[in-house]
């Protein structure tokens, strides 16, 4: 028996992790995706009128199971990989594209959509309803429904492609990272390095059956020796190393793998009558178009650029002084940037990490959603979980009602890509009457716990989790009808406001004091440390701003132009990069061939969104500010207008009913220092 392809009979419908075995999936797959086209094809062959509920409505019900099986997978894929779930994704993720292109594809169905489209204005529908309709017609429409036979023939064969090509792409920036370790064997070359790592390090050479000390390129192992090392060589071979994920000559090169991905992206997008990718995906963006998401990049570049030069200036004069260094290097600046903050906040990311145990930062967290939201979390041991470290949860209102199950998954493993997202296993929405509460998750890279110590955190992994849990929140409040408008199914540049929003309360005397405790002494975090927390935020933070403007100007390089001439991926990359380069390049490296929010994730046209939405976080939270960081009247309007609306309406009308007006900038260029 097949376990995927039933109803699951376990505690709150969750997955049934440890009875699902590897062999299932394709079967299971194979099975949901019939049942898909099945749906479809009642749909289609209805003789009855096209109606919103026949037609619109039983579209966005269609292929539950396939969804609930596709999320299981591919999450267990990035979190929880082997040879073997490898293997099975490329086997799989043509019959997904080739599903997707029959339904966008499929006339007969889009007959019906334009149907009830041509006459919506006679409708009566609600707002979520009407947004549902116009989604569907676009989503057609920009996926060839209009199009020829021979070119859908085409934009199948494109989609097909790029499916696998996005997954060869994944799977070699994880080999690259898997495959290089620095393993010390001498005491001194740890100079520097705090305690807590060097432990680390130790008890994994042990792991490994090995003498010293080994260091990864996954990032509670990376950052800290980028950070305190004194041994300059040795940072440069670790950062060069890091740098050349997928640029390198062995299997794993990415570089013509990007520029075909590149290549078909601009293909499809021509084919559908778009200029280039970027006008494409930018369409149903906040931002519309590549036009205006230059203009915003520019103009922050403009705003950070002069701060920019200035820090690293200051940083290059410091390196200068204190080691003689006469060139600073991508592998000194944050070695010599963490020495001057040290020297001018005398704050010490190693002194605050006592104040952030891991259970006390995410209980912390918990109590802040009580606060705003009125949820509540309690561990539950009676659902299966996909590796024992994986935390789970129940989220309920103070009246005992069910809101979501959520999972967290902190630390790295070797089956696990670097980096921190969220995610969900089941999507809510209402059918038959019935909420159907979603299963979410938040998977994170974390400093492990060694035998001596807990998992301490520096103050990046506390924004990083509240960052996540703010994400999390998106989906766990969701309450929608339909579960392709539920949660964070928004427009891409809208979607990390809740999360970028929730990363201000880190910095609150308020919200610090309910958390921040000495993981020994039980301390609350002094008040100095508070003050310089709040102080050294905006700290080098013009260097900060252009490091992100030049990802999203590599992004719109990549995507908002013809690529087709493009022969070299290091040229072409020092090209975009001219405007934005500060530090001397390094010849081996190259940033294109292991970026996967552009090139695996969702990102492609749509890392501007970052800074997108820190001008609406900071804008928003300045709200909270002005009456109060728990001010339950404020956190209930953006509860009811942001959380729970996901995609019902555009984001900029939900926003403003949130705030009353569109956002400023000012906000946020005040908090960065720039002005």
């Amino acid at each position: 028996m097949n376990i995927l392809t039933k109803s699951f009979e376990t505690n709150y419908n969750t997955a049934p992790f440890s009875k699902i075995n590897n062999q299932d999936y394709v079967p299971a797959f194979k099975e949901a995706i019939a049942e898909t086209k099945k749906e479809i094809e009642q749909i289609t062959t209805n003789t009855n009128p096209a109606t919103f509920k026949n037609t619109i409505e039983a579209l966005s019900f269609s292929g539950m199971q396939l969804d609930r099986i596709s999320n299981i997978f591919f999450n267990l894929h990035s979190a929880e990989t082997n040879e073997e779930i490898e293997k099975i994704a490329v086997q799989v993720a043509p019959l997904l594209a080739e599903l997707s292109s029959d339904i966008t594809l499929n006339y007969d169905l889009f007959l019906k959509i334009k149907e009830v489209y041509d006459q919506k204005d006679k409708l009566s529908l609600n707002p979520e309803q009407e947004t549902l309709l116009d989604k569907y017609y676009k989503d057609f429409v920009r996926n060839g429904a209009l199009l020829s036979e021979d070119k859908k023939k085409q934009l199948r064969e494109i989609d097909q492609e790029m499916s696998v090509l996005k997954l060869n792409f994944a799977e070699h920036v994880l080999a690259d990272t898997n495959a290089y370790q620095l393993h010390i064997t001498k005491k001194e070359d740890l100079d520097g390095l705090p305690d807590a790592i060097v432990e680390a390090a130790h008890e994994l050479a042990k792991d490994e059956g090995k003498e010293g000390w080994i260091f990864t390129l996954d990032y509670p192992s990376y950052i800290p020796f980028m950070t305190y090392a004194s041994n300059r060589e040795l940072r440069k071979e670790l950062a060069i190393a890091a740098g050349k994920k997928g640029f390198q000559d062995n299997e794993n090169n990415n570089e013509e793998i990007i520029l075909k991905i590149a290549k078909l992206r601009h293909q499809r997008a021509i084919l559908l009558g778009y200029d280039s990718h970027a006008h494409f995906k930018l369409e149903e963006r906040m931002a519309q178009n590549p036009h205006t998401v230059k203009a915003f990049l520019n103009d922050l570049l403009a705003k950070g650029k002069p701060a920019a030069l200035k820090e690293f200036q200051e940083i290059s004069q410091y390196a200068k002084e204190k080691d003689g260094i006469e060139k600073l290097e991508k592998w000194d600046g944050s070695y010599y940037s963490e020495k001057l903050k040290q020297e001018r906040f005398n704050l010490d990311d190693e002194k605050l990490r006592p104040y952030f145990k891991l259970e006390n930062v995410l209980n912390g967290v918990f109590e802040i959603a009580h606060r705003l939201y009125g949820l509540n979390f309690k561990e539950i041991h009676n659902i299966d979980k996909y590796h024992p470290e994986v935390q789970t949860y129940e989220v309920s209102t103070d009246e005992g009602e069910l809101v979501a199950v959520f999972y967290a998954d902190f630390f790295p493993r070797k089956g696990k890509r670097n980096g921190a997202w969220m995610t969900s296993y089941k999507s809510q929405f209402v059918k038959d009457g019935h909420n159907e509460r979603p299963h979410v998750s938040i998977v994170c890279n974390f400093t492990r716990p060694t035998a001596s110590k807990p998992s301490l955190l520096t103050f990046n992994e506390v924004t990083t989790l509240f960052h996540e849990f703010g994400h999390a929140l998106h989906g766990i409040l969701a309450d929608t009808t339909y579960p392709t408008l539920s949660g964070t199914s928004v427009y891409w540049d809208f979607v990390e406001l809740p999360s970028q929003i929730m990363e201000n309360w880190c910095y609150e005397e308020e919200a610090l004091k309910l958390f921040a405790k000495h993981y020994e002494t039980g301390e609350t975090i002094p008040m100095e440390y508070i003050q310089k927390i709040k102080d050294s935020a905006s700290f080098l933070e013009g260097l900060a701003t252009v490091r992100q403007l030049s990802f999203g100007l590599l992004d719109m390089g990549w995507h908002g132009q013809d690529p087709s001439s493009i022969a070299n991926v290091k040229d072409f990359e020092t090209k975009q990069f001219e405007e934005t380069a500060i530090y001397p390049d390094v010849k081996e490296n190259v940033m294109s061939t292991s970026f996967s929010h552009i090139f695996d994730g969702g990102y492609s046209s749509g890392y501007y969104s970052y800074k997108w939405a820190e001008v609406l976080d900071a804008d928003a939270f300045d709200y909270f500010k002005q009456e109060g960081i728990f001010n339950k009247e404020v956190a209930q309007k953006f509860k009811e207008h942001v959380l729970s609306k996901g995609g019902t309406e555009h984001p900029m009308k939900l926003y403003k009913q949130f705030r009353g007006q569109e956002p400023s900038v000012d906000p946020l260029l005040k908090r960065a220092g720039l002005i």
